[in-house]
């Protein structure tokens, strides 16, 4: 087993690959050489990424390129992305290098105490509307998953191998990360970090893509029976109602179309 497993769901970044990796092995490869290795998961891109994948994974050994026969989302992806890591101690993080690799080392450190580590933005660099759905998803996510308030969870985190191996044999309708990482890790914190001004292009969440997200979350990963009689539970009654109307998305299965390793 390997010491680490940097896993990155790629969508229509194909500007950016190259100067994410070249960052990544920058600030890894001193202290790992070659005992690390990063999953690049492209989720059906419209431009050349994957072409760009397999380019970079002629070039370096340790990129494994895994390439999706339709879009399942960010967290679909991070999920096929596990399941192939090796990697004793697994950091997860965004293509846009919005996530600083800078910060690795330090969140792999702080996984020899914690079962998992959210990273906590200083100067967050998101448009204000995404800041504000952040802070509601975060103050909701502690009722749906029973998540500590004082914990703060971030699309860059890290967990410990055995966190992603229990969570791995379940067989969600619908995979949301956080959600299994709260319902497996015992002990987690949160690490400070520099939020980075977006490289290039935008982001690809929309507002009607969070509503989706949050209506899966709350129908299929809440963990102890929602009380209707409360303002909460009558709001999340509302929106599961809505979602199946609204949503036709199946239950989630993926069919990986190439792999470079």
């Amino acid at each position: 087993m390997i010491k680490l497993s940097i896993i990155i769901p790629v969508y229509n970044s194909s500007k950016i690959l190259k100067k994410l990796i070249n960052e990544i092995n920058l600030n890894l490869y001193e202290t790992f050489k070659d005992d690390y290795e990063i999953i690049l998961i492209n989720d059906f891109s419209n431009d050349n990424s994957w072409e760009i994948i397999k380019k970079i994974s002629e070039k370096f050994n340790f990129i494994k390129g895994i390439n999706l026969s339709y879009n399942v989302g960010q967290h679909g992806a991070i999920f096929i992305g596990l399941k192939n890591s090796t990697g004793d101690r697994i950091i997860i993080m965004d293509d846009d290098l919005q996530h600083p690799p800078q910060s690795l080392i330090s969140i792999y450190e702080k996984l020899d105490l914690f079962d998992a580590c959210y990273t906590l933005y200083i100067k967050r660099k998101h448009v204000n509307w995404k800041i504000f759905v952040s802070i509601v998803n975060n103050f909701f996510s502690s009722f749906i998953f029973n998540k500590p308030f004082k914990i703060y969870t971030s699309s860059m985190k890290g967990i410990r191998g055995n966190v992603r191996d229990k969570f791995l044999v379940h067989n969600p309708k619908i995979p949301f990360i956080d959600s299994l990482i709260l319902k497996e890790a015992k002990n987690i914190t949160n690490i400070k970090v520099y939020h980075q001004e977006r490289f290039e292009g935008k982001s690809n969440y929309d507002v009607r893509k969070l509503f989706i997200l949050w209506f899966d979350m709350i129908e299929n990963y809440h963990f102890y029976p929602l009380r209707f009689g409360s303002l909460i539970g009558f709001i999340s009654f509302c929106a599961v109602k809505l979602l199946r109307i609204f949503n036709t998305k199946k239950n989630f299965s993926f069919k990986i179309k190439e792999k470079t390793f």
